[in-house]
Protein backbone atom coordinates (compact mmCIF):
# COMPACT_ATOMS: atom_id res chain seq x y z
CA UNK A 1 0.00 0.00 0.00
CA UNK A 2 3.09 2.27 1.04
CA UNK A 3 4.55 1.18 -2.69
CA UNK A 4 1.61 1.58 -4.43
CA UNK A 5 1.59 5.41 -2.87
CA UNK A 6 4.90 5.91 -3.53
CA UNK A 7 5.33 6.72 0.59
CA UNK A 8 8.23 4.19 0.28
CA UNK A 9 11.05 7.00 0.53
CA UNK A 10 11.03 7.58 4.50
CA UNK A 11 11.01 11.10 4.46
CA UNK A 12 7.80 11.03 2.79
CA UNK A 13 6.31 8.19 4.74
CA UNK A 14 7.77 10.88 7.45
CA UNK A 15 5.64 13.27 6.56
CA UNK A 16 2.49 11.10 6.02
CA UNK A 17 2.60 9.92 9.23
CA UNK A 18 2.56 13.48 10.73
CA UNK A 19 -0.16 14.65 9.01
CA UNK A 20 -2.19 11.57 9.95
CA UNK A 21 -1.00 11.77 13.88
CA UNK A 22 -2.18 15.73 13.89
CA UNK A 23 -5.52 14.87 12.32
CA UNK A 24 -5.96 11.82 14.55
CA UNK A 25 -5.17 13.99 17.47
CA UNK A 26 -7.85 16.67 16.74
CA UNK A 27 -10.59 13.97 15.64
CA UNK A 28 -10.58 11.98 18.80
CA UNK A 29 -9.08 15.12 21.23
CA UNK A 30 -6.17 13.54 22.31
CA UNK A 31 -2.95 16.31 21.82
CA UNK A 32 -0.68 13.27 22.99
CA UNK A 33 -1.34 12.02 19.39
CA UNK A 34 -0.36 15.46 17.78
CA UNK A 35 3.81 14.73 18.26
CA UNK A 36 4.07 11.53 17.41
CA UNK A 37 6.85 10.83 14.47
CA UNK A 38 8.71 7.49 13.54
CA UNK A 39 12.41 7.25 13.09
CA UNK A 40 14.42 5.91 9.97
CA UNK A 41 15.31 2.95 11.65
CA UNK A 42 11.77 2.13 12.51
CA UNK A 43 10.57 3.12 9.08
CA UNK A 44 13.01 0.52 7.86
CA UNK A 45 11.83 -2.47 9.94
CA UNK A 46 8.35 -1.63 9.21
CA UNK A 47 9.08 -1.54 5.26
CA UNK A 48 11.68 -4.03 5.23
CA UNK A 49 9.67 -7.03 7.30
CA UNK A 50 11.84 -6.98 9.98
CA UNK A 51 8.78 -6.58 12.82
CA UNK A 52 9.20 -8.78 16.16
CA UNK A 53 6.74 -6.64 17.93
CA UNK A 54 3.55 -4.61 17.68
CA UNK A 55 4.52 -0.80 17.24
CA UNK A 56 3.20 1.35 20.34
CA UNK A 57 -0.30 1.59 20.52
CA UNK A 58 -0.54 5.07 19.66
CA UNK A 59 1.59 4.40 16.61
CA UNK A 60 -0.68 1.15 16.37
CA UNK A 61 -3.72 4.23 15.91
CA UNK A 62 -1.70 6.20 13.15
CA UNK A 63 -0.94 3.81 10.22
CA UNK A 64 -4.54 2.32 10.91
CA UNK A 65 -5.91 5.93 10.13
CA UNK A 66 -3.11 6.11 7.28
CA UNK A 67 -3.74 2.82 5.40
CA UNK A 68 -7.15 2.19 6.37
CA UNK A 69 -6.31 -1.63 7.40
CA UNK A 70 -5.55 -2.82 11.33
CA UNK A 71 -1.80 -2.74 11.97
CA UNK A 72 -1.62 -7.23 11.92
CA UNK A 73 -2.94 -6.88 8.53
CA UNK A 74 -0.67 -4.07 7.64
CA UNK A 75 2.39 -6.17 9.07
CA UNK A 76 1.84 -9.79 8.13
CA UNK A 77 3.70 -11.61 5.84
CA UNK A 78 2.85 -10.69 2.12
CA UNK A 79 0.76 -13.38 1.00
CA UNK A 80 2.65 -15.24 -1.93
CA UNK A 81 1.40 -14.00 -6.18
CA UNK A 82 2.87 -14.98 -9.17
CA UNK A 83 6.09 -13.35 -10.17
CA UNK A 84 4.09 -12.66 -13.42
CA UNK A 85 1.01 -11.68 -12.04
CA UNK A 86 1.92 -9.37 -8.86
CA UNK A 87 -1.92 -8.52 -7.13
CA UNK A 88 -2.63 -5.17 -7.46
CA UNK A 89 -5.49 -5.73 -4.81
CA UNK A 90 -3.05 -6.43 -2.18
CA UNK A 91 -3.46 -3.94 0.45
CA UNK A 92 0.32 -5.52 2.38
CA UNK A 93 3.65 -3.95 1.59
CA UNK A 94 5.82 -4.95 3.95
CA UNK A 95 8.13 -7.80 2.99
CA UNK A 96 8.03 -10.71 4.61
CA UNK A 97 10.98 -11.01 7.44
CA UNK A 98 13.46 -13.70 7.25
CA UNK A 99 13.14 -16.87 7.96
CA UNK A 100 14.23 -17.43 12.15
CA UNK A 101 15.14 -20.19 14.12
CA UNK A 102 13.80 -20.34 17.69
CA UNK A 103 15.72 -18.83 20.91
CA UNK A 104 17.56 -20.68 23.75
CA UNK A 105 15.11 -23.04 24.99
CA UNK A 106 13.87 -22.43 28.77
CA UNK A 107 16.21 -25.55 30.47
CA UNK A 108 19.66 -23.85 28.89
CA UNK A 109 18.68 -20.35 29.76
CA UNK A 110 18.36 -21.62 33.57
CA UNK A 111 21.50 -23.32 33.32
CA UNK A 112 23.50 -19.93 32.31
CA UNK A 113 21.73 -17.75 34.97
CA UNK A 114 22.80 -20.27 37.47
CA UNK A 115 26.05 -20.04 36.48
CA UNK A 116 27.02 -23.43 35.03
CA UNK A 117 28.04 -24.84 31.57
CA UNK A 118 25.67 -26.57 29.26
CA UNK A 119 26.75 -28.37 26.05
CA UNK A 120 23.93 -28.92 23.35
CA UNK A 121 23.81 -30.06 19.71
CA UNK A 122 21.34 -27.43 18.73
CA UNK A 123 22.11 -24.20 17.54
CA UNK A 124 20.06 -21.07 18.26
CA UNK A 125 20.87 -18.19 16.17
CA UNK A 126 18.53 -15.60 14.77
CA UNK A 127 18.26 -13.72 11.49
CA UNK A 128 19.94 -16.69 9.60
CA UNK A 129 18.81 -18.99 6.67
CA UNK A 130 18.41 -22.82 7.23
CA UNK A 131 21.57 -23.31 4.95
CA UNK A 132 23.64 -20.86 7.06
CA UNK A 133 22.44 -22.58 10.39
CA UNK A 134 23.35 -25.85 8.76
CA UNK A 135 26.64 -24.56 7.66
CA UNK A 136 27.56 -23.30 11.14
CA UNK A 137 26.21 -26.72 13.21
CA UNK A 138 28.50 -28.83 11.03
CA UNK A 139 31.14 -26.28 12.09
CA UNK A 140 30.69 -26.61 15.80
CA UNK A 141 30.17 -29.90 15.20
CA UNK A 142 33.63 -30.54 13.64
CA UNK A 143 35.26 -28.36 16.10
CA UNK A 144 33.81 -31.29 19.28
CA UNK A 145 34.84 -34.13 16.48
CA UNK A 146 38.54 -32.46 16.47
CA UNK A 147 38.81 -32.20 20.11
CA UNK A 148 37.43 -35.91 20.21
CA UNK A 149 39.70 -37.35 17.72
CA UNK A 150 42.95 -35.92 19.41
CA UNK A 151 42.51 -38.27 22.50
CA UNK A 152 42.71 -37.34 25.23
CA UNK A 153 45.47 -35.02 24.80
CA UNK A 154 44.93 -31.29 23.35
CA UNK A 155 46.18 -31.58 19.94
CA UNK A 156 47.27 -28.09 18.28
CA UNK A 157 44.35 -28.28 16.21
CA UNK A 158 41.76 -28.09 18.62
CA UNK A 159 43.69 -25.51 20.58
CA UNK A 160 43.23 -23.59 17.11
CA UNK A 161 39.97 -24.26 16.36
CA UNK A 162 38.87 -23.08 20.01
CA UNK A 163 41.08 -19.90 19.65
CA UNK A 164 39.50 -19.15 16.14
CA UNK A 165 35.99 -19.77 18.05
CA UNK A 166 36.06 -17.32 21.15
CA UNK A 167 37.89 -14.61 18.62
CA UNK A 168 34.40 -14.90 16.48
CA UNK A 169 32.33 -14.68 19.89
CA UNK A 170 34.26 -11.80 21.14
CA UNK A 171 34.20 -10.09 17.70
CA UNK A 172 30.58 -10.66 17.67
CA UNK A 173 29.36 -9.96 21.13
CA UNK A 174 29.14 -5.73 20.76
CA UNK A 175 27.15 -6.54 17.70
CA UNK A 176 24.85 -9.39 18.00
CA UNK A 177 21.69 -9.74 20.22
CA UNK A 178 22.01 -12.13 23.04
CA UNK A 179 19.90 -15.00 22.01
CA UNK A 180 21.77 -15.03 18.71
CA UNK A 181 25.49 -16.20 20.49
CA UNK A 182 24.16 -17.39 23.87
CA UNK A 183 24.38 -20.67 22.97
CA UNK A 184 27.73 -20.79 21.22
CA UNK A 185 28.79 -19.23 24.28
CA UNK A 186 27.82 -22.36 26.81
CA UNK A 187 28.86 -24.69 24.48
CA UNK A 188 32.71 -23.23 24.15
CA UNK A 189 32.92 -22.90 28.17
CA UNK A 190 31.73 -26.53 28.25
CA UNK A 191 34.52 -27.73 25.95
CA UNK A 192 36.95 -25.50 27.32
CA UNK A 193 36.64 -26.76 30.80
CA UNK A 194 35.77 -30.69 29.65
CA UNK A 195 39.40 -30.35 27.96
CA UNK A 196 41.11 -29.03 31.51
CA UNK A 197 39.63 -31.31 33.47
CA UNK A 198 40.18 -34.87 31.62
CA UNK A 199 42.59 -33.73 28.69
CA UNK A 200 46.76 -34.12 29.21
CA UNK A 201 47.33 -30.81 28.79
CA UNK A 202 50.78 -29.65 28.20
CA UNK A 203 51.69 -26.57 30.08
CA UNK A 204 52.29 -23.90 27.01
CA UNK A 205 48.61 -25.21 26.02
CA UNK A 206 47.05 -25.36 29.80
CA UNK A 207 48.07 -21.16 29.71
CA UNK A 208 46.13 -20.97 26.63
CA UNK A 209 43.17 -23.03 27.49
CA UNK A 210 42.87 -21.00 30.78
CA UNK A 211 43.02 -17.83 28.78
CA UNK A 212 40.66 -18.76 26.51
CA UNK A 213 38.46 -20.72 29.28
CA UNK A 214 38.88 -16.85 31.14
CA UNK A 215 37.73 -15.03 28.28
CA UNK A 216 34.70 -17.38 27.36
CA UNK A 217 33.66 -17.30 31.19
CA UNK A 218 33.93 -13.30 31.37
CA UNK A 219 31.69 -13.44 28.26
CA UNK A 220 29.18 -15.73 29.89
CA UNK A 221 29.42 -13.20 33.09
CA UNK A 222 28.34 -9.98 30.42
CA UNK A 223 25.59 -12.23 29.44
CA UNK A 224 24.60 -13.05 32.81
CA UNK A 225 24.99 -9.07 33.30
CA UNK A 226 22.54 -8.45 30.02
CA UNK A 227 19.93 -10.79 31.34
CA UNK A 228 19.20 -8.66 34.54
CA UNK A 229 21.00 -11.25 37.12
CA UNK A 230 24.07 -10.01 38.73
CA UNK A 231 24.85 -12.70 41.40
CA UNK A 232 24.98 -15.24 37.96
CA UNK A 233 27.47 -12.58 36.16
CA UNK A 234 29.31 -12.77 39.55
CA UNK A 235 30.06 -16.83 39.80
CA UNK A 236 30.96 -16.61 35.53
CA UNK A 237 33.03 -13.91 36.70
CA UNK A 238 34.86 -15.52 39.71
CA UNK A 239 35.66 -18.15 37.29
CA UNK A 240 37.10 -16.17 34.44
CA UNK A 241 39.43 -14.43 37.36
CA UNK A 242 40.42 -18.23 38.57
CA UNK A 243 41.34 -19.06 34.65
CA UNK A 244 43.59 -15.72 34.54
CA UNK A 245 45.02 -16.82 37.33
CA UNK A 246 45.99 -20.05 36.38
CA UNK A 247 46.99 -18.32 32.85
CA UNK A 248 48.94 -16.00 35.03
CA UNK A 249 48.03 -13.40 32.91
CA UNK A 250 47.77 -9.95 34.11
CA UNK A 251 45.81 -8.50 31.40
CA UNK A 252 43.24 -10.46 32.05
CA UNK A 253 43.08 -10.67 35.20
CA UNK A 254 42.74 -6.58 35.23
CA UNK A 255 40.23 -7.01 32.17
CA UNK A 256 37.83 -9.47 34.85
CA UNK A 257 38.20 -6.46 37.24
CA UNK A 258 36.94 -4.27 34.95
CA UNK A 259 34.09 -6.47 34.26
CA UNK A 260 33.51 -6.43 37.92
CA UNK A 261 33.09 -2.72 38.41
CA UNK A 262 30.51 -2.80 34.96
CA UNK A 263 28.44 -5.70 37.10
CA UNK A 264 28.55 -3.96 40.09
CA UNK A 265 28.45 -0.25 38.59
CA UNK A 266 24.72 -1.55 37.06
CA UNK A 267 24.05 -3.59 39.98
CA UNK A 268 23.56 0.07 41.86
CA UNK A 269 26.59 -0.54 43.68
CA UNK A 270 28.97 2.04 42.94
CA UNK A 271 31.14 1.93 45.82
CA UNK A 272 32.42 -2.05 45.28
CA UNK A 273 32.24 -0.81 41.17
CA UNK A 274 34.92 1.53 42.36
CA UNK A 275 36.77 -0.76 44.35
CA UNK A 276 36.84 -3.43 41.64
CA UNK A 277 38.50 -0.63 39.43
CA UNK A 278 40.89 0.28 41.73
CA UNK A 279 41.85 -3.55 42.37
CA UNK A 280 42.35 -4.00 38.19
CA UNK A 281 44.39 -0.94 38.17
CA UNK A 282 46.81 -2.19 41.11
CA UNK A 283 46.80 -5.72 39.05
CA UNK A 284 47.31 -4.39 36.28
CA UNK A 285 51.00 -3.67 36.58
CA UNK A 286 52.49 -3.52 33.24
CA UNK A 287 49.51 -3.70 31.46
CA UNK A 288 49.49 -1.20 28.71
CA UNK A 289 46.28 -2.30 26.48
CA UNK A 290 43.24 -0.50 26.40
CA UNK A 291 42.36 -2.68 29.51
CA UNK A 292 44.26 0.35 31.66
CA UNK A 293 41.37 2.85 29.79
CA UNK A 294 38.51 0.67 30.81
CA UNK A 295 39.47 0.71 34.49
CA UNK A 296 39.79 3.90 34.12
CA UNK A 297 36.47 5.03 33.02
CA UNK A 298 35.03 2.34 34.86
CA UNK A 299 36.56 4.95 37.99
CA UNK A 300 35.18 7.93 36.59
CA UNK A 301 31.15 6.76 36.32
CA UNK A 302 31.62 5.20 39.74
CA UNK A 303 32.92 8.29 41.65
CA UNK A 304 30.08 10.21 39.72
CA UNK A 305 27.69 8.24 41.02
CA UNK A 306 28.93 8.81 44.53
CA UNK A 307 28.84 12.30 43.83
CA UNK A 308 32.45 12.64 44.21
CA UNK A 309 34.06 15.27 41.42
CA UNK A 310 37.70 15.65 42.10
CA UNK A 311 38.03 11.19 42.10
CA UNK A 312 35.78 11.27 38.69
CA UNK A 313 37.85 14.69 37.00
CA UNK A 314 40.82 12.45 38.05
CA UNK A 315 40.02 9.11 37.01
CA UNK A 316 38.86 10.94 33.24
CA UNK A 317 42.69 12.78 32.63
CA UNK A 318 44.20 8.79 34.00
CA UNK A 319 41.81 7.26 30.93
CA UNK A 320 43.37 10.16 29.01
CA UNK A 321 46.72 9.28 29.75
CA UNK A 322 46.28 5.91 29.28
CA UNK A 323 45.05 5.97 25.82
CA UNK A 324 47.72 8.26 24.54
CA UNK A 325 50.14 5.50 25.90
CA UNK A 326 48.32 2.41 24.48
CA UNK A 327 50.13 -0.42 23.36
CA UNK A 328 47.64 -3.22 22.04
CA UNK A 329 47.72 -6.58 23.47
CA UNK A 330 46.88 -10.04 22.92
CA UNK A 331 43.25 -9.12 24.08
CA UNK A 332 42.49 -6.37 22.08
CA UNK A 333 43.72 -8.99 19.49
CA UNK A 334 40.48 -10.53 20.14
CA UNK A 335 38.78 -7.30 19.44
CA UNK A 336 35.11 -6.93 20.18
CA UNK A 337 34.20 -7.32 23.89
CA UNK A 338 38.03 -7.72 24.99
CA UNK A 339 38.85 -4.26 23.68
CA UNK A 340 38.02 -0.69 24.46
CA UNK A 341 37.69 1.31 21.57
CA UNK A 342 37.79 5.06 21.69
CA UNK A 343 34.15 5.97 21.18
CA UNK A 344 33.26 3.92 24.37
CA UNK A 345 35.91 5.97 26.21
CA UNK A 346 33.98 9.05 25.00
CA UNK A 347 30.63 7.11 26.10
CA UNK A 348 31.58 6.67 29.70
CA UNK A 349 33.07 10.12 30.01
CA UNK A 350 29.93 11.64 28.99
CA UNK A 351 28.03 9.39 31.51
CA UNK A 352 30.02 9.98 34.28
CA UNK A 353 29.52 13.66 33.72
CA UNK A 354 25.84 13.99 33.11
CA UNK A 355 25.56 11.60 36.62
CA UNK A 356 28.03 14.13 38.48
CA UNK A 357 25.72 16.79 37.24
CA UNK A 358 27.98 19.84 38.07
CA UNK A 359 28.26 21.08 34.56
CA UNK A 360 24.54 19.85 32.42
CA UNK A 361 25.92 22.18 29.78
CA UNK A 362 29.37 19.92 29.52
CA UNK A 363 27.65 16.47 29.97
CA UNK A 364 25.61 17.59 26.79
CA UNK A 365 28.28 18.51 24.84
CA UNK A 366 30.27 15.47 25.61
CA UNK A 367 27.11 13.59 25.55
CA UNK A 368 26.73 14.78 21.55
CA UNK A 369 30.36 13.90 20.95
CA UNK A 370 29.98 10.06 22.09
CA UNK A 371 26.60 9.90 19.89
CA UNK A 372 28.59 11.35 16.99
CA UNK A 373 31.27 8.80 17.28
CA UNK A 374 29.16 6.19 17.38
CA UNK A 375 27.26 7.14 14.05
CA UNK A 376 30.64 7.30 12.40
CA UNK A 377 32.08 4.26 14.15
CA UNK A 378 34.33 1.61 12.11
CA UNK A 379 32.93 -1.47 12.19
CA UNK A 380 34.89 -3.16 14.64
CA UNK A 381 33.93 0.12 17.37
CA UNK A 382 30.64 -0.29 17.02
CA UNK A 383 28.24 -1.69 19.67
CA UNK A 384 24.48 -1.03 20.15
CA UNK A 385 24.36 -1.06 23.46
CA UNK A 386 27.37 1.55 23.96
CA UNK A 387 25.91 3.73 21.15
CA UNK A 388 22.34 3.26 23.20
CA UNK A 389 23.90 4.33 26.36
CA UNK A 390 25.39 7.27 24.75
CA UNK A 391 21.77 8.18 23.33
CA UNK A 392 20.39 7.96 27.00
CA UNK A 393 23.13 10.38 28.30
CA UNK A 394 22.78 12.66 25.73
CA UNK A 395 18.75 12.53 26.97
CA UNK A 396 19.78 13.10 30.59
CA UNK A 397 21.50 15.76 29.65
CA UNK A 398 18.81 17.60 27.58
CA UNK A 399 16.38 16.73 30.53
CA UNK A 400 18.65 18.65 33.26
CA UNK A 401 18.75 21.68 30.33
CA UNK A 402 15.02 21.36 29.88
CA UNK A 403 14.98 20.14 26.88
CA UNK A 404 12.45 17.89 26.68
CA UNK A 405 11.95 17.46 22.94
CA UNK A 406 15.21 17.28 22.73
CA UNK A 407 15.72 14.54 25.09
CA UNK A 408 13.07 12.89 23.27
CA UNK A 409 14.94 12.64 19.74
CA UNK A 410 17.86 11.73 21.59
CA UNK A 411 16.13 8.63 23.27
CA UNK A 412 14.16 7.57 20.00
CA UNK A 413 16.49 5.41 18.27
CA UNK A 414 17.17 3.31 21.80
CA UNK A 415 13.00 3.05 22.10
CA UNK A 416 12.99 1.57 18.60
CA UNK A 417 15.30 -1.12 19.03
CA UNK A 418 14.10 -4.99 19.39
CA UNK A 419 13.20 -7.03 22.21
CA UNK A 420 16.58 -9.32 21.65
CA UNK A 421 18.56 -5.99 22.13
CA UNK A 422 16.87 -4.71 24.96
CA UNK A 423 19.41 -6.14 27.50
CA UNK A 424 19.70 -5.09 30.98
CA UNK A 425 21.97 -1.73 30.49
CA UNK A 426 19.71 -0.61 28.04
CA UNK A 427 16.41 -1.18 29.89
CA UNK A 428 18.26 0.58 33.28
CA UNK A 429 19.26 3.30 31.22
CA UNK A 430 16.23 4.07 29.99
CA UNK A 431 14.62 3.95 33.27
CA UNK A 432 16.99 6.74 34.47
CA UNK A 433 15.64 8.80 31.47
CA UNK A 434 12.11 8.15 33.01
CA UNK A 435 13.03 8.74 36.19
CA UNK A 436 14.41 12.47 35.53
CA UNK A 437 11.06 13.44 33.58
CA UNK A 438 9.71 12.11 36.41
CA UNK A 439 11.39 14.02 38.94
CA UNK A 440 11.61 18.38 38.74
CA UNK A 441 7.90 18.80 38.55
CA UNK A 442 7.43 17.55 35.23
CA UNK A 443 4.93 14.85 36.13
CA UNK A 444 2.46 16.67 34.00
CA UNK A 445 4.07 17.87 30.76
CA UNK A 446 2.51 16.61 28.34
CA UNK A 447 5.46 15.58 26.09
CA UNK A 448 7.23 14.60 29.05
CA UNK A 449 4.18 12.00 30.05
CA UNK A 450 4.47 10.04 26.58
CA UNK A 451 7.58 9.66 26.40
CA UNK A 452 7.44 8.52 30.20
CA UNK A 453 4.66 5.52 28.77
CA UNK A 454 7.11 4.84 25.58
CA UNK A 455 10.27 4.05 28.27
CA UNK A 456 7.61 2.03 30.41
CA UNK A 457 6.18 0.16 27.10
CA UNK A 458 9.69 -0.37 26.28
CA UNK A 459 11.31 -1.61 29.37
CA UNK A 460 8.00 -3.99 29.90
CA UNK A 461 9.99 -6.15 27.54
CA UNK A 462 13.30 -6.69 27.89
CA UNK A 463 16.09 -8.79 26.56
CA UNK A 464 15.51 -11.66 29.16
CA UNK A 465 12.02 -12.38 28.60
CA UNK A 466 13.03 -14.60 24.77
CA UNK A 467 15.36 -16.82 27.13
CA UNK A 468 12.73 -17.57 29.83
Amino acid sequence: MALRRHWQVYKTFLLRFEEAAHRLALDERDPSLGGLSVSKRQFERWYGGAVKTRPYPDQCRVLEAMFGVSVDLLLAPAPATSPTEPSAESPLVIPPPRSRSVLLPPEQAQVLLAGGPFSSETRYEAGTTELERQVAMAARRALRFTAMAEGSSVGPETLGQIQDEVRRLAAAYPKLALPTLLGDLVEVQDLTFRLLEHGRVKPLQARDLYLLAGITSGMLAKASHDLGNPSAAMMQARTAFVCADNADHHAMRAWVRSLQSLISYWAGRPGEAADYATLGQSASGSVRGTTSVWLACLSARAHALLGNGEATRTAIQQAEAAREVVEPDDLDGFGGIMTFPAPRQLYYVAEATVHLGEDPALGESRSEAAVAAYRTASEDEWAFGDEAGAQTDLALARIARGEIEGAMEAVRPVLDLPVEQRNFGITSSAQRVHAALHSGGRRGDGAGAGLREEIEAFTATPTSVLVR
